[in-house]
């Protein structure tokens, strides 16, 4: 595969036949860079697909992102379905301001974002950030699209 075979023009020290080969000891890369090229491009197709999220449908607003941080916000997420996240783990309610607070003592930023799917009620909404502020967690910060339009006092 790699090793080619050189013949050996007369000359030299005469111990060979005319037409006897000897072993090329040069490496032939070209298989190895075909091979490395390929899974390069394997691997830039993959790497947006690894990112894992949990799928909701945030409302829109018209407001504008916030700065980027250091280190991964914590979330909290409302699914369509029910569910309440802690980043992409399932959580009880009762459970909720336990958990944050084992994981808000290991963080520099004591920082909550609440990510709440549109279609779940403002009820359900008010009561998570009621039990984020009860449990110490006073800067939460409401997690939106930017594409809706903007509100301007007039109902709509």
């Amino acid at each position: 595969m790699g090793a080619g075979v050189v013949r050996k023009s007369g000359g030299g020290s005469g111990r060979r036949r005319r037409g006897q080969a000897a072993a090329m000891s040069e490496i032939n890369v070209t298989p190895f860079v075909d091979v490395m090229l390929v899974l390069l491009i394997i691997f830039m197709v993959a790497a947006p697909l690894l990112t894992v999220g949990v799928p909701i449908e945030l409302p829109k607003t018209a407001a504008s992102a916030l700065p980027t941080e250091q280190e991964e916000p914590l979330t909290i997420t409302l699914t369509a379905d029910g569910r309440l996240l802690i980043q992409t783990s399932d959580v009880l309610a009762q459970d909720l301001i336990p958990k944050l607070t084992a994981i808000a003592a290991e963080r520099t930023s004591n920082k909550v974002f609440l990510r709440a799917d549109g279609a779940i009620p403002y009820q359900r909404v008010a009561e998570v950030m009621g039990a984020l502020s009860a449990g110490g967690f006073n800067n939460i910060g409401l997690v939106t699209d930017t594409d809706g339009p903007s509100f301007n006092g007039n109902g709509g």
